[in-house]
């Protein structure tokens, strides 16, 4: 295996190049990325503390595929729900990407601020 199409070369992506002391970005430096918005990650931090019921299915799972965990809304991020059970005091970390759909048993809070203007 021959590494010097990259390794050959003086300079790497996201390096910036130098012109009179002054950094001129390069190809890579100057790509932006996109504003990423969690709308569900928002909605569940606005209901912080409210009682939920999140139904997920888990795919691979031979032992049990649909399941439902209900609890109150301790945290939310991009990628995880924090409940915790007051019937039995357990605490449950939760994968957004096995999420179908969540039930609230009182009205859910929305703000549109959340809501990108196009």
């Amino acid at each position: 295996m021959n590494n010097n199409n990259y390794f050959g070369k003086p300079i790497f992506p996201g390096t910036p190049l130098y012109s009179e002391n002054t950094p001129v970005p390069n190809q890579t430096t100057q790509m932006a990325l996109p504003i990423e918005q969690s709308y569900i990650e928002n909605i569940l931090r606005l209901n912080k503390g409210k009682n939920i019921r999140v139904h997920m299915t888990f795919p691979d799972s031979t032992e049990f595929r649909d399941r439902e965990f209900s609890g109150i809304i301790e945290q939310s991020g991009r990628d995880h729900i924090i409940l915790r059970d007051p019937k039995t005091g357990t605490w449950e970390l939760l994968l957004m990407i096995y999420v179908d759909f969540i039930t609230f048993d009182e009205e859910i809070n929305y703000s549109e601020d959340f809501v990108p203007n196009n």
